[in-house]
């Protein structure tokens, strides 16, 4: 059993922070590899050529290590929305066919292809929330909405705004069959929660650092298989380049990139306070294991989610929720009570729309979880 880990963080004992679906606290590890990081760049003379691929090259690996993919398909990115836009430069679909999002995602997730459905002549096709059942429900609408008129289906396994779980495994097997691009946005799951990237049948992987994995904000990681080899980057970088390590030949310029899902890297990767950050991050999330942080979330919260229901608040039936992130819904709770008892007792959670969006993990403990039941009883 994993046990509480809030030593490696800087909180406050009188801060209750339940809000890592909206920004992770830097663990000190990482904290710690950022400074080093700063104070490196006061001292250039000690960065060597092959500084600029090292640290990458071992972000990959680890990264590749958590979600069952492999590193030469692992590419460095700045944010959601760049990954996302690599994924639309590249899509095949012809007119008529249509992307399938559901209701309510996030932007990031749904902007991207505004461009693409008019200059290819797509649609965007929105699967609505059932609001009853949910779990099962949504599942099933989206299995049954997707066909060979289906371009690209993109999800997040776990949503981002009340963790529901969705059937990646199942949705993906389904896109094979219908010859349908799969791209899932990893942001709210990988780190604290199992993604299979081979298991979900996935042709892309969509994540930001500074959630779940732990790191610095403005850095993230895309995994893009075999559906994107050979496709066009956003960006044309210099270190992506076949044979960039050797900076004697730089101006021995080449049209071939290097192996796998590199071309796909943003400019400038080699951020030599960031990637270390994102490394130790990374290796501290490995030691966890997203099996032992759902594990210890889930015996964090234990019984207390049968005190919320008989307070009046609803949550989604346990098998159908993720344990570090889940939504709390009430028929007449007043934000601003709601606002006010949190504040006295220095709770924090995110609202997203009409749901509190709660997100625990491995640095909270039982005394945070009993301060938000003392704050949601209060707001009623």
């Amino acid at each position: 059993m994993l046990t509480c880990q809030k030593h490696l963080f800087s909180l406050p004992d009188d801060v209750h922070y339940l809000n890592g679906a909206s920004m992770s606290p830097l663990p000190k590890p990482v904290e710690e590899a950022g400074i080093a990081g700063l104070l490196r760049k006061s001292r250039p003379y000690e960065i060597t050529p092959s500084a600029y691929f090292e640290g990458v090259d071992r972000v990959k690996a680890l990264f590749a290590r958590l979600i069952n993919g492999t590193a030469d398909r692992v590419a460095v990115i700045p944010s959601v929305s760049y990954g996302m836009a690599v994924v639309a430069r590249n899509l095949r679909a012809h007119p008529g066919q249509h992307i399938l999002l559901i209701e309510g995602e996030f932007p990031s997730d749904y902007y991207a292809w505004e461009d693409v459905c008019r200059t290819k002549e797509l649609t965007i096709r929105t699967i609505a929330d059932p609001k009853q059942n949910r779990g099962p429900e949504w599942n099933r609408r989206i299995l049954e909405a997707i066909s060979a008129e289906t371009a690209l289906v993109v999800l997040a396994p776990v949503n981002w705004s009340d963790g529901l779980l969705f059937d990646v495994a199942a949705i993906g097997k389904r896109c094979r069959e219908t010859d349908t691009l799969f791209v899932l946005d990893g942001t709210q799951c990988v780190g604290a929660f199992p993604v299979d990237i081979a298991a979900a049948h996935a042709d892309a992987l969509v994540v930001a650092g500074y959630k779940w994995l732990m790191s610095a904000y403005s850095l993230g990681l895309a995994w893009y298989g075999p559906a994107f080899d050979g496709g066009d980057p956003i960006e044309y970088s210099w270190i992506n380049r076949k044979g960039a390590q050797d900076f004697r030949l730089l101006m021995d310029y080449t049209s071939e990139y290097r192996e796998g899902a590199s071309r796909y890297s943003m400019g400038e990767q080699s951020n030599f306070i960031q990637i270390p950050m994102l490394e130790a991050g990374l290796q501290l999330l490995l030691s966890w294991t997203p099996e032992g942080v759902q594990s210890y979330c889930h015996e964090l919260v234990g019984a207390e989610t049968d005190t919320w229901i008989s307070l009046g608040y609803e949550i989604e039936e346990a098998g159908h929720r993720a344990a570090h992130l889940f939504g709390l819904k009430h028929p007449t709770l007043s934000m601003d009570r709601l606002r006010e008892a949190l504040g006295r007792h220095r709770v924090y959670i995110s609202t997203r729309g009409t749901t509190l969006r709660v997100a625990p993990h491995v640095y909270n403990t039982p005394e945070d979880i009993q301060a938000l039941t003392q704050a949601l009883t209060e707001a009623i």
